[in-house]
């Protein structure tokens, strides 16, 4: 195996798809489209939504504690129909792009008998992002994937990283490596919980999301075709 790498872990947004600015503001105004039982404007509801986001976030980002959809509307105080959502998956699928390098990458990975992972920090269900690995043509490469709405952890919880190692099969920390384009979630997370680390610096971290510690990369790559050449360098 390369480098001693049993597992190459990747983190979602911004890192196996683009980073694209977001306007908060709209992805509120989606999700109000699924609210329901209420006698006051769609604003009321898109102005509690943005606020409930901002504080399921930083949740995450200072307990390292999980959230679901649902918990967004709980915390904003709403009832919702989740058969209603539609809207609020059409505002977010055009940024769900699988960078088209990652089918190569990870053919030649798994070539290599290394395991691909997948760790995001999500409020979003598990079907949407098997729906759109799918769609992309890559679901069959992953050999396991952790999506926090469905664990009690978010990173950069030690927790977090273990559980994705459990779910592609290894045990070792020192033999795993985590890509990420965070400082904070995914770098420092990552070594904090004894992998390795790969930053993918391309995205604009929203400062309400930025953390209390910056991890130095153990490497840093522009594309995620770079990335055997990392592991060959550290072999």
């Amino acid at each position: 195996m390369t480098a001693g790498v049993d597992a190459v872990i990747f983190d979602w947004g911004g890192t196996l798809t683009a980073w694209h600015d977001i306007d908060f503001h709209a992805e509120s105004l989606a999700l109000a489209q699924a609210v329901v039982n209420v006698d006051h404007p769609v604003e009321v509801s898109q102005a509690r939504l943005h606020e409930a986001n901002q504080a399921i976030w930083g949740r995450s980002r200072d307990h390292q504690q999980s959230a679901t959809v649902a918990d967004l509307f709980t915390a904003a105080g709403l009832e919702h129909d989740p058969e209603l959502l539609t809207a609020y998956y059409e505002f977010w699928e055009p940024h769900t792009l699988t960078d088209p390098e990652v089918g190569p990458l990870w053919e030649a990975l798994r070539a290599d008998g290394i395991k691909v992972g997948v760790l995001s920090n999500t409020i979003w269900p598990r079907a949407w992002h098997e729906g759109w690995f799918r769609r992309d043509g890559v679901a069959h490469l992953i050999d396991g994937d952790v999506y926090t709405s469905e664990v009690p952890w978010t990173k950069p919880s030690p927790d977090a990283f273990r559980a994705a190692m459990a779910a592609v099969g290894v045990d070792d920390p020192a033999r795993c490596v985590y890509v990420g384009d965070r400082l904070f979630d995914d770098v420092w997370g990552a070594q904090n919980a004894g992998l390795r680390a790969i930053h993918v610096p391309h995205s604009v971290i929203p400062a309400e999301q930025v953390g209390h510690s910056e991890g130095v990369p153990d490497a840093t790559v522009h594309r995620l075709s770079e990335i055997p050449d990392v592991l060959a360098r550290w072999h």
